[in-house]
C-alpha cells in the first residue's frame, strides 16, 4: 500500500503526463536556483507590500528562476517536499506562469518550465487593467479530484490555503528582491480556468502578478 507522499508523487506523474504531446513538446530548463543571498528575513518583511503599477520589463531566467523555487520548489529532494506547506501532504497546487509568449506550467522537480498553451492569457488572469501588460501573472490552480474526502466547499477552502502560503513566499521574495507583486482574488475565474483548458475537476484560486516596479522603468 503507498504512503500518502508516495500517492502524491504517482498523482503528480500522471498529471503531467495527462498534459499531451504538444505541452510536453516544449521545455524550458530553468537555472539552477541560488541557494543563499537575499535580505534577510525581518528586512523582507519591513519591504512586504502589494503593487498594481508595473514595468513591462521581463524577469531574467536567474530571477525567473529564483522566483519559483522559492514560491513553491523542492526544498528537501530526498522527499520532494516544497517551500511551502500544504494540505494533509497532499499537493493540491499547480503554479502557472501566464506570459506574452504563452502559459507554461512550472515543473518543480526538473525545476522547468512546461509549455501548456501558446496564448497570451495575461489580460484574462484578472479584472485589473495592469495584469495584461506585466511581464507575468502566476496562476495558481488546485486538483479537486484528490481532495476527495471532503466536501466541495471544503476542497475550495483548503486549496486557496495552500495557493495563500505559496503567494506569501513569493511577495517575500519579490520584496527581497526589489520587485512588484500582488496576489488577487479579482479573477474571473470560471472563464480563466476554460480560457486555460482545465479539466473538470481543476480550478483557479488565485492570482499572483510580478514584475519590476513600474518606476524602476524597464
Amino acid at each position: 500500500m503507498m504512503t500518502r507522499r508516495q500517492t502524491t508523487f504517482a498523482l503528480l506523474a500522471a498529471s503531467l503526463a495527462a498534459a499531451g504531446p504538444t505541452a510536453q513538446a516544449k521545455t524550458i530548463q530553468l537555472p539552477p536556483p541560488r541557494a543563499s543571498g537575499g535580505k534577510p528575513l525581518m528586512d523582507a518583511l519591513k519591504l512586504r507590500r502589494s503593487t498594481r503599477e508595473y514595468s513591462d520589463r521581463a524577469l531574467e531566467p536567474q530571477l525567473l528562476s529564483d522566483l519559483l523555487w522559492s514560491a513553491f520548489g523542492i526544498n528537501r529532494p530526498t522527499t520532494g517536499d516544497r517551500t511551502a506547506p500544504y494540505w494533509r501532504h497532499v499537493m493540491v497546487i499547480d503554479v502557472y506562469v501566464a506570459m506574452a509568449d504563452g502559459v507554461w506550467f512550472y515543473d518543480p522537480k526538473p525545476h522547468a518550465l512546461v509549455l501548456h498553451q501558446e496564448d497570451d492569457l495575461r489580460a484574462r488572469t484578472g479584472l485589473q487593467d495592469f495584469v495584461a501588460g506585466a511581464p507575468l501573472n502566476l496562476v495558481y490552480v488546485a486538483h479537486g479530484e484528490r481532495m476527495q474526502d471532503v466536501s466541495v466547499e471544503e476542497r475550495h477552502l483548503y486549496a486557496s490555503a495552500d495557493a495563500c502560503f505559496i503567494g506569501q513566499n513569493a511577495y517575500l521574495f519579490c520584496a527581497s528582491e526589489g520587485l512588484a507583486t500582488v496576489f488577487r482574488g479579482a479573477v474571473d475565474k470560471q472563464a480563466l480556468a476554460k480560457a486555460m483548458r482545465l479539466a473538470p475537476d481543476q480550478f483557479v484560486t488565485f492570482a499572483q502578478t510580478v514584475g519590476y516596479p513600474k518606476h524602476a522603468g524597464g
